[in-house]
């Protein structure tokens, strides 16, 4: 059985991406108002009522904007650890599941969810490792200033990975953020350079990775060709699959783990 990955929108004013296997539908972060994700779920061809069940991956808003509501309409579980769980004021078992790092989450029995704790200032934030019931992964991992060695472990094998390339540092440096600013987002707890990103993939390629998504780039600090061409540059010798960018209107595409090629999406916002 498959693993469709839909991403349904990416960037500092919302994420949210779609997990699909068999009967099984999950949606990782919920960073958008609850209208704009039903529409975005429509134009994926997916009924909000059908989601199982939501993940947030850490509090801030864009990635956890809906979620309660979205949530109770739809009648979907809400996962959170206890830290976001206590920042969102969600109360533990009656509106929210908690879940400790590198704990299973068993969504069905075609879907279970690995969290992996991962570096964010002021938050304490998780990476996404999906399984289906064949233990075939894909990973979905944004908003950290660097790699850990467990997230490394994880990512390895993993046929599908959707990761942060947020910022350029020429552009970051050049540009007309504060040296504060500059300073968090180049920091442990800040976010993924396009050389960051292209050194991970590097890293942890092999045969079967067939797709790989750059997510989450800022609007100011970054371009697709910049984060494009620093990946390639690093990966293009040795990746036979696809790579595509998570724009912040979406959806545009999935991907299917084992499928080197996109399955298109008609309509977009």
């Amino acid at each position: 059985m498959s693993l469709d990955i839909t991403h349904l929108g990416s960037g500092s004013r919302g994420n949210a991406t779609l997990l699909s296997t068999g009967d099984t539908r999950v949606i990782v972060d919920c960073g958008f108002s609850l209208k704009k994700m039903e529409e975005r779920l429509y134009l994926a061809g997916v009924k909000a009522e059908s989601i199982d069940a939501i993940i947030v991956s850490h509090h801030h808003g864009d990635h956890a904007k809906s979620a309660a509501r979205a949530s109770k309409k739809w009648g979907a579980r809400l996962y959170a650890n206890l830290e976001t769980s206590m920042k969102l004021g969600l109360e533990p078992i009656s509106e929210v599941r908690t879940f400790e790092g590198l704990e299973r989450l068993d969504i069905s029995d075609e879907l279970s969810l690995l969290p992996v704790p991962v570096p964010h200032d002021g938050a304490d934030n998780v990476a996404v490792i999906a399984s289906n019931f064949e233990g075939r992964r894909a990973a979905v991992v944004t908003d950290l200033g660097e790699p850990t060695i467990e997230l490394m472990k994880h990512l390895s094998g993993c046929e599908h990975i959707s990761i942060e390339a947020n910022y350029d540092l020429n552009r970051l440096i050049s540009g007309p953020y504060p040296p504060s600013l500059k300073k968090r987002i180049t920091g442990r707890g800040g976010h993924l350079s396009n050389q960051q990103t292209a050194d991970i993939l590097a890293e942890v390629l092999h045969p079967k990775l067939t797709s790989i998504v750059l997510c989450h780039l800022s609007e100011k600090n970054n371009a697709p060709h910049l984060a494009e061409s620093e990946v390639l540059h690093q990966i293009g010798e040795k990746f036979n699959g696809v790579l595509s960018i998570s724009k912040q209107e979406g959806p545009e595409f999935s991907n299917r783990l084992g499928q080197s090629e996109l399955i298109k999406i008609n309509s977009t916002l």
